[in-house]
């Protein structure tokens, strides 16, 4: 049984003038629902975080200015999704407590479990970006460390933008590993540097895409004793995404899945799936990948 977390204010908490996928939560939602794989997932509903646990991970000037609505219009405009709705803090902790209920799920239970949402990896320490408000994937490793004793992680950012965000909040932590394949030729145009860097060219499709993560799997992520994997599980490096620039077929994203799925299980490393991006055209190529990711973690 796969525990996912999901609420309706993934989608109902952002404006239908944001230019931004929202519907992609709750088409994710309905596919798994009647899907082969639907008796093998349990739907959770996320409860709002602990708006002090975000000073774990970010500036408390950044976090007390989100939360009271005085945040800088420039910094509102970097970060997008605008215009913001009356619920967007609620969102936000929302969609932030689903990966830490996740991680505290996948951690106790030693197994697999995903939030159908998050993976903001392009909000940094003290501001947001590229749709991302708050760093999820880092809030969350943070909890695990103080509430779980855990020792070393990996973020496995699979998106097709780098995880900016994440390899700048933790280039002095040697406790947590960042690794990202991502378009280089793509957002964002400044990169960080995370631990672990794989610069893909325009078009890459999935025999050299397939390659390349399943020999850094075998060859650095299985040389390390890692406590806990986050999966940032994007779906824009598919054919199909207006903002990916690879190449990569359904089929293709399927086999990337089950190569991180049977490496955590086969190291019997807690696993926290977050959904990442994917803005298809049509939005139904990128819903249909992202209900195989859930799918595929069920069915291991």
């Amino acid at each position: 049984m796969l525990a996912l977390w999901y609420s309706p204010i993934y989608t109902n908490g952002l404006d239908p003038e944001a230019r931004f996928p929202r519907e992609r939560y709750r088409l994710v939602k309905d596919a798994l629902s009647v899907g082969p794989e639907r008796g093998a997932i349990e739907f959770r509903e996320p409860r709002l975080m602990d708006p002090e646990d975000l000073h774990l991970a970010h500036d408390p000037d950044y976090v007390r200015d989100f939360l009271n609505g005085t945040l800088d219009d420039s910094m509102v405009r970097r970060i997008g999704l605008r215009p913001w709705t009356k619920v967007i803090v609620e969102r936000t902790l929302i969609l932030t407590g689903g990966t830490i209920e996740a991680m505290q799920y996948a951690v106790s239970a030693n197994g697999f479990a995903g939030n159908l949402g998050g993976g903001t990896h392009h909000a940094y320490h003290d501001f947001g970006s590229g749709y991302c408000i708050f760093n999820d994937l880092a809030v969350a490793a943070r909890i695990a460390q103080r509430d779980f004793g855990v020792d070393q992680i990996a973020i496995l950012d699979l998106d097709v933008h780098q995880g900016d965000g994440t390899a700048a909040i933790f280039k002095e932590d040697p406790s947590v590993t960042t690794v990202s394949f991502h378009c280089g030729k793509n957002f964002p145009f400044r990169k960080m540097r995370s631990d672990f860097d794989v610069a893909l060219e325009e078009g890459t499709g999935d025999a050299e895409y397939l390659e390349g993560v399943e020999r850094f799997l075998a060859r650095e992520l299985a040389a390390m004793n890692l406590d806990l994997l986050f999966f940032q599980a994007g779906v824009d490096a598919l054919e199909t995404d207006r903002l990916g620039r690879l190449s990569l077929s359904r089929e293709g994203m399927r086999r990337r899945n089950e190569l991180v799925f049977d490496f955590a299980r086969a190291k019997g490393i807690p696993l926290v799936i977050t959904m990442g991006g994917g803005y298809g055209e049509p939005i139904e190529t990128s819903v249909a990948a992202h209900a195989d990711l859930f799918q595929g973690a069920a069915q291991r």
